[in-house]
């Protein structure tokens, strides 16, 4: 190697790069803060995540516009991490088609897909190229002849000289007698790459086979997009589109073994169940099993059919596991689940508990704090007495985390204050509390909320409740539940009750429609 080549290699400088992290600013607020790697940038706090993105982006593009332009001397920055492009130098044993670094240097900016964090660096153009999800900020200059120190090329025509002073090769002695210099190379063209055709963040593969697959996924997501730009909604046109997706990735999952592909078609799956049934209580095209739901369309409170089967296994958990027997003792775990289901954990005030429509509210939680059920740093009494501007908190050890980090429970920690404003919802029902209706009549009026079909007749398909079944959820006996459907129909909850040795049938009125979680349309005929 000349001198020239070893300090021009030894002047060359690592890629410049810094990063832009989005962080929770602790873990019960929903504030997040923003840090930059650049030594001068102060970290910011924002009070939520949509802000902190916003703001993150900006802090980046104030960076971008700031930067100089890429050096086109500059090292790859990231080969001081390694990443799978460059491999480390283990002499003989490489691999048969090393990386090389090739053409201009570039100021690429990455995005985390969960948008946590930005990043910009100095890389050449091949290195951009190789990196997924890489866009290119800005691109080096050639160096200049007068930056270089190389002097530029001079062009022979006809008519050179063909004397010591000509240094311009000859391709044969007739040519030199003849003083034709040879032309100058034709440059080679510059090999396009075939243009990156996307659909849900993915690229398709330009070699993916069958043909017909690959045009089904480069038309999906032209219709995905379109579907973007529009200016109102079409449910049924989405749902199609989701229903295609799902096909068309198990297609491809099956042509590339891929596991994730699979993963996503399944989620489309989900994705056009629940849009089409969004969009069936939209249009009210639900069929109800006794009659089609023709009626005007219905609001609910809990929106999607996940949210519904979500509310029934908290029901479905608390029959199983409360600690104590009796309507009041149900509905207070109830209540005291929903509350604490995601972390074992919660707040409450004393208002939360007198609005249950209990004999001895603090009776039944010395009970459950004497069976170690409930958890409270102070007594009964105290809970009872607290208001909302210091509330109480409260513990369930059987509802915390397990060791594998799994929960009795599959909702998130979103999804739980959904369902406890739900709930909370149903049994302070204004014409509940004028009625001054009972624990066992708010916890019947939950259960039934969620045993409708979409226009809220009881029971899967609108054939009414099995009397065992209902009695397994609302632990009191028939003559009792009579009683308690008789208190239904006169707040206005219940219409057409008629209750039998083996059943109860009747539907939701109107006026709370909105709170029901209808079964799914393939919920099979109750037993007998």
């Amino acid at each position: 190697m000349t001198q020239t080549a070893v300090s021009e290699l030894d002047e060359r400088v690592p890629g410049r790069r810094w990063t832009v992290r989005l962080d929770a600013a602790g873990r019960s607020s929903a504030a997040v803060r923003i840090s930059c790697s650049r030594p001068a940038c102060t970290e910011q706090r924002l009070p939520s995540a949509a802000a902190g993105r916003a703001a993150a982006v900006a802090h980046l593009k104030a960076h971008l516009r700031a930067a100089p332009a890429p050096r086109a001397g500059a090292y790859c920055a990231c080969k001081q991490e390694s990443c799978h492009t460059h491999l480390p130098d283990t002499g003989r044993h490489t691999r048969a088609e090393p990386w090389r670094c090739g053409g201009p240097v570039v100021l690429a900016v990455i995005t985390d897909r969960e948008g946590r964090w930005w990043q910009a660096m100095e890389c050449c153009s091949r290195c951009a190229a190789a990196t997924p999800g890489a866009k290119t900020a800005a691109t080096s200059q050639p160096p200049s002849p007068q930056t270089t120190g190389r002097p530029a090329p001079t062009a022979t025509g006809t008519g050179a000289g063909t004397g010591a002073g000509t240094s311009g090769p000859r391709f044969s002695d007739h040519q030199a007698a003849t003083g034709t210099a040879v032309p100058a190379p034709r440059p080679a063209p510059a090999r396009r790459r075939p243009p990156q055709t996307k659909i849900a963040q993915r690229v398709i593969p330009h070699d993916l086979r069958p043909v017909t697959l690959r045009d089904e996924l480069i038309e999906l997501g032209d219709l995905f997009r379109a579907y973007q730009q529009r200016t109102e909604p079409d449910l049924a046109l989405l749902a199609d589109l989701q229903e295609r997706k799902a096909r068309a990735f198990t297609t491809w999952a099956d042509a590339t073994c891929e596991g994730a592909l699979r993963w996503e078609a399944r989620r489309a799956e989900q994705a056009a169940a629940a849009t089409r049934l969004q969009h069936q209580q939209r249009t009210g095209t639900i069929t109800g099993g006794i009659t089609d739901y023709d009626g005007p369309t219905v609001t609910r409170l809990l929106t999607v059919a996940t949210q519904w089967d979500h509310a029934r296994s908290v029901l479905a958990h608390v029959a199983d596991h409360s600690p104590l027997p009796g309507p009041e003792a149900r509905l207070l775990v109830l209540m005291l689940t929903l509350r604490t289901a995601h972390t074992g954990t919660g707040n409450l005030v004393g208002q939360d508990l007198t609005a249950l429509g209990l004999s001895d509210p603090e009776d039944l939680v010395e009970k459950l704090t004497g069976c170690s059920w409930l958890g409270l740093p102070d007594t009964a009494g105290d809970l009872l007495a607290s208001r909302p501007e210091n509330p109480t908190p409260v513990t369930v050890p059987s509802l915390a985390p397990r060791e594998d980090g799994t929960h009795p429970f599959t909702f998130g920690k979103k999804m739980r204050p959904k369902l406890s404003g739900w709930a909370q919802k149903v049994i302070s029902d204004k014409k509940l509390r004028k009625t001054k209706a009972t624990a066992g009549t708010r916890l019947l009026a939950l259960t039934l909320a969620t045993q409708t079909n979409a226009s809220g007749h009881l029971g899967p398909g609108g054939h009414g409740i099995a009397l065992n079944a209902l009695t397994a959820w609302v632990p009191v006996d028939a003559s009792e539940l009579e009683h308690l459907v008789d208190q239904l129909t006169t707040a206005d909850w219940l219409t057409k009750a008629h209750l039998t040795d083996t059943r109860l049938t009747g539907q939701l009125t109107d006026r709370v429609l909105p709170l029901s979680c209808p079964l799914r349309a393939s919920g099979s005929r109750p037993s007998e």
